[in-house]
Protein backbone atom coordinates (compact mmCIF):
# COMPACT_ATOMS: atom_id res chain seq x y z
CA UNK A 1 0.00 0.00 0.00
CA UNK A 2 1.35 3.43 -0.95
CA UNK A 3 1.80 5.98 1.81
CA UNK A 4 -0.88 8.30 0.42
CA UNK A 5 -3.40 5.45 0.32
CA UNK A 6 -2.60 4.53 3.91
CA UNK A 7 -3.10 8.09 5.11
CA UNK A 8 -6.38 8.36 3.25
CA UNK A 9 -7.66 5.40 5.29
CA UNK A 10 -6.26 6.83 8.51
CA UNK A 11 -7.94 10.15 7.85
CA UNK A 12 -11.37 8.60 8.18
CA UNK A 13 -10.69 6.96 11.53
CA UNK A 14 -7.79 8.51 13.40
CA UNK A 15 -8.03 12.14 12.39
CA UNK A 16 -11.69 12.97 12.01
CA UNK A 17 -12.74 12.65 15.68
CA UNK A 18 -10.31 15.39 16.72
CA UNK A 19 -12.58 18.38 16.05
CA UNK A 20 -16.33 18.86 15.77
CA UNK A 21 -17.87 20.48 12.65
CA UNK A 22 -18.76 23.61 14.66
CA UNK A 23 -15.18 24.00 15.85
CA UNK A 24 -13.91 23.42 12.31
CA UNK A 25 -16.19 26.14 10.93
CA UNK A 26 -14.96 28.60 13.56
CA UNK A 27 -11.34 27.73 12.85
CA UNK A 28 -11.70 28.15 9.10
CA UNK A 29 -13.35 31.54 9.70
CA UNK A 30 -10.51 32.49 12.01
CA UNK A 31 -7.95 31.47 9.38
CA UNK A 32 -9.58 33.69 6.77
CA UNK A 33 -9.72 36.63 9.16
CA UNK A 34 -6.04 36.34 10.10
CA UNK A 35 -4.79 36.17 6.52
CA UNK A 36 -3.61 39.40 4.96
CA UNK A 37 -2.93 40.25 1.33
CA UNK A 38 0.67 39.19 1.79
CA UNK A 39 -0.21 35.83 3.36
CA UNK A 40 -0.85 34.19 6.70
CA UNK A 41 0.68 35.74 9.84
CA UNK A 42 1.87 33.23 12.46
CA UNK A 43 0.36 33.80 15.89
CA UNK A 44 1.71 30.95 18.04
CA UNK A 45 4.52 29.24 16.16
CA UNK A 46 7.84 31.03 15.81
CA UNK A 47 9.45 31.05 12.33
CA UNK A 48 11.82 28.27 13.47
CA UNK A 49 8.97 26.20 14.93
CA UNK A 50 6.93 26.77 11.79
CA UNK A 51 9.82 25.52 9.63
CA UNK A 52 9.95 22.33 11.71
CA UNK A 53 6.19 21.83 11.51
CA UNK A 54 6.23 22.39 7.74
CA UNK A 55 9.06 19.90 7.24
CA UNK A 56 7.35 17.28 9.39
CA UNK A 57 3.96 17.60 7.68
CA UNK A 58 5.64 17.42 4.27
CA UNK A 59 7.20 14.07 5.20
CA UNK A 60 3.91 12.69 6.50
CA UNK A 61 1.99 13.81 3.40
CA UNK A 62 4.46 14.60 0.59
CA UNK A 63 3.54 15.91 -2.82
CA UNK A 64 2.65 13.19 -5.30
CA UNK A 65 0.38 13.67 -8.31
CA UNK A 66 -1.44 16.17 -6.08
CA UNK A 67 -0.03 18.78 -3.67
CA UNK A 68 0.94 17.51 -0.23
CA UNK A 69 0.62 18.98 3.25
CA UNK A 70 3.01 21.81 2.44
CA UNK A 71 0.98 22.83 -0.59
CA UNK A 72 -2.20 22.72 1.49
CA UNK A 73 -0.55 24.93 4.15
CA UNK A 74 -1.24 22.49 6.95
CA UNK A 75 1.35 24.34 9.04
CA UNK A 76 -1.01 27.35 9.08
CA UNK A 77 -3.90 25.11 10.13
CA UNK A 78 -1.83 23.81 13.05
CA UNK A 79 -0.95 27.35 14.08
CA UNK A 80 -4.66 28.24 14.11
CA UNK A 81 -5.45 25.16 16.20
CA UNK A 82 -2.78 26.07 18.73
CA UNK A 83 -3.94 29.69 18.85
CA UNK A 84 -7.73 29.47 18.80
CA UNK A 85 -8.62 26.01 20.07
CA UNK A 86 -5.91 24.47 22.26
CA UNK A 87 -5.88 25.15 25.98
CA UNK A 88 -2.80 26.74 27.53
CA UNK A 89 -1.70 23.33 28.82
CA UNK A 90 -2.24 21.65 25.45
CA UNK A 91 -0.38 24.43 23.63
CA UNK A 92 2.55 24.21 26.05
CA UNK A 93 2.64 20.42 25.75
CA UNK A 94 2.60 20.58 21.94
CA UNK A 95 5.42 23.13 21.76
CA UNK A 96 7.44 21.10 24.27
CA UNK A 97 6.97 18.04 22.06
CA UNK A 98 8.02 20.04 19.01
CA UNK A 99 11.18 21.13 20.81
CA UNK A 100 11.78 17.48 21.64
CA UNK A 101 12.00 16.69 17.92
CA UNK A 102 15.01 19.01 17.62
CA UNK A 103 16.52 17.55 20.78
CA UNK A 104 16.29 14.04 19.38
CA UNK A 105 17.65 15.19 16.05
CA UNK A 106 20.63 16.84 17.78
CA UNK A 107 21.34 13.65 19.73
CA UNK A 108 21.17 11.47 16.63
CA UNK A 109 22.58 13.70 13.90
CA UNK A 110 24.14 16.69 15.65
CA UNK A 111 21.81 19.27 14.10
CA UNK A 112 18.26 20.61 14.13
CA UNK A 113 15.51 18.66 12.37
CA UNK A 114 15.18 21.13 9.48
CA UNK A 115 18.91 20.77 8.77
CA UNK A 116 18.77 16.97 8.56
CA UNK A 117 18.90 15.17 5.25
CA UNK A 118 15.53 13.88 3.97
CA UNK A 119 16.60 10.33 4.90
CA UNK A 120 17.49 11.40 8.44
CA UNK A 121 14.21 13.28 8.85
CA UNK A 122 12.18 10.30 7.67
CA UNK A 123 14.14 7.92 9.89
CA UNK A 124 13.45 10.05 12.96
CA UNK A 125 9.73 10.41 12.23
CA UNK A 126 9.39 6.68 11.56
CA UNK A 127 10.95 6.01 14.95
CA UNK A 128 8.52 8.40 16.62
CA UNK A 129 5.62 6.84 14.74
CA UNK A 130 6.57 3.35 15.91
CA UNK A 131 6.78 4.57 19.51
CA UNK A 132 3.37 6.19 19.25
CA UNK A 133 1.84 3.05 17.74
CA UNK A 134 3.14 0.90 20.59
CA UNK A 135 1.84 3.39 23.16
CA UNK A 136 -1.51 3.86 21.42
CA UNK A 137 -2.41 0.21 21.73
CA UNK A 138 -1.19 -0.50 25.25
CA UNK A 139 -3.68 -2.57 27.28
CA UNK A 140 -5.94 -0.26 29.27
CA UNK A 141 -6.79 -0.96 32.95
CA UNK A 142 -10.18 -2.53 33.67
CA UNK A 143 -10.73 -3.36 30.01
CA UNK A 144 -10.29 -6.37 27.83
CA UNK A 145 -8.03 -6.30 24.80
CA UNK A 146 -6.58 -3.14 23.34
CA UNK A 147 -8.19 0.27 23.04
CA UNK A 148 -7.23 3.44 21.27
CA UNK A 149 -6.27 6.21 23.61
CA UNK A 150 -7.23 9.89 23.71
CA UNK A 151 -8.08 11.45 20.34
CA UNK A 152 -7.76 15.10 21.36
CA UNK A 153 -4.67 17.27 21.85
CA UNK A 154 -3.40 15.04 24.63
CA UNK A 155 -1.24 11.97 24.79
CA UNK A 156 1.75 11.14 22.64
CA UNK A 157 3.05 14.23 20.80
CA UNK A 158 3.61 12.52 17.47
CA UNK A 159 0.12 11.00 17.60
CA UNK A 160 -1.37 14.46 18.12
CA UNK A 161 0.83 15.91 15.38
CA UNK A 162 -0.06 13.19 12.89
CA UNK A 163 -3.80 13.51 13.51
CA UNK A 164 -3.65 17.29 13.09
CA UNK A 165 -1.68 16.89 9.86
CA UNK A 166 -4.20 14.45 8.41
CA UNK A 167 -7.19 16.48 9.55
CA UNK A 168 -5.74 19.75 8.29
CA UNK A 169 -4.92 18.23 4.91
CA UNK A 170 -8.13 16.35 4.22
CA UNK A 171 -10.34 19.27 5.26
CA UNK A 172 -8.39 21.70 3.06
CA UNK A 173 -9.60 22.51 -0.44
CA UNK A 174 -6.59 20.72 -1.92
CA UNK A 175 -7.01 17.58 0.14
CA UNK A 176 -10.78 17.44 -0.22
CA UNK A 177 -11.22 18.25 -3.88
CA UNK A 178 -7.93 17.20 -5.52
CA UNK A 179 -6.89 14.23 -3.38
CA UNK A 180 -10.25 12.78 -2.29
CA UNK A 181 -12.08 14.00 -5.43
CA UNK A 182 -15.00 15.25 -3.34
CA UNK A 183 -17.32 18.18 -4.01
CA UNK A 184 -17.52 20.63 -1.12
CA UNK A 185 -20.90 22.02 -2.18
CA UNK A 186 -22.89 19.48 -4.23
CA UNK A 187 -25.57 20.43 -6.74
CA UNK A 188 -28.67 22.14 -5.44
CA UNK A 189 -31.70 20.10 -4.38
CA UNK A 190 -35.00 21.28 -5.75
CA UNK A 191 -37.84 19.70 -3.81
CA UNK A 192 -41.55 19.91 -4.52
CA UNK A 193 -40.98 20.72 -8.17
CA UNK A 194 -44.24 20.67 -10.16
CA UNK A 195 -44.50 17.78 -12.58
CA UNK A 196 -46.04 18.45 -15.97
CA UNK A 197 -49.54 17.03 -16.22
CA UNK A 198 -49.60 13.90 -18.33
CA UNK A 199 -51.72 13.93 -21.43
CA UNK A 200 -55.14 12.59 -20.65
CA UNK A 201 -56.57 9.87 -22.78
Amino acid sequence: MHRRELFRLLAAGAAMPVLSPNVMAALHTSMRETQSASGYALRTLSPQQNATVTAMTDIILPQTETPGAKGAKVNEFIDVILTDWATDAERTRFLRGLAGVDERSSELFGKAFVDDTPAQQESLLRSMDEEWTREEYLPQPHTTGYQKRDQQLKGNFFGVFKRLTLFGYYTSEIGFTQELKKVIIPGAYHGCTPIATANKL
